[in-house]
Order: C-alpha cells, then structure tokens, then sequence
C-alpha cells in the first residue's frame, strides 16, 4: 500500500500589511501572499510550525 501524506488547505484571509516582516516571509515560503489565495501543503512538523507563526492571518483545513 502506497504511503499516504496528509495534505493541508491553506487559505490567506488577512493581509501581512503592518506584520512584523518575518510574517511575511513565512507566508511566501507557505506559498501565500495574496489575500484569497489557497495552497496545499503536506503535513509535516516544519510546515506546522510555519502555519503556527501567522496562524492569525490563515484558515487551514485538512484534506
């Protein structure tokens, strides 16, 4: 059986506008940048310590 990863939506609903500028490198290393825009990310420890840093400017939902 193949291995199976998790998979992560991530969705950017605040702007990192104001945001400290190390928020604002996590979020383009995730992928973001834009308000709106969505990326799927494999669920691993680095990338859920990414999220938990702009946590207050994303959704995540698990697929």
């Amino acid at each position: 059986m193949a291995d199976v990863k998790k998979t992560l939506r991530v969705t950017q609903v605040k702007s990192a506008v104001g945001r400290p500028a190390d928020q604002g490198k996590t979020l383009k290393a995730l992928g973001l940048g834009k308000i709106g825009r969505t990326v799927d990310q494999v669920d691993n420890e680095s990338v859920r310590g990414m999220l938990f840093k702009v946590k207050h400017l994303i959704t995540v939902e698990e697929i």
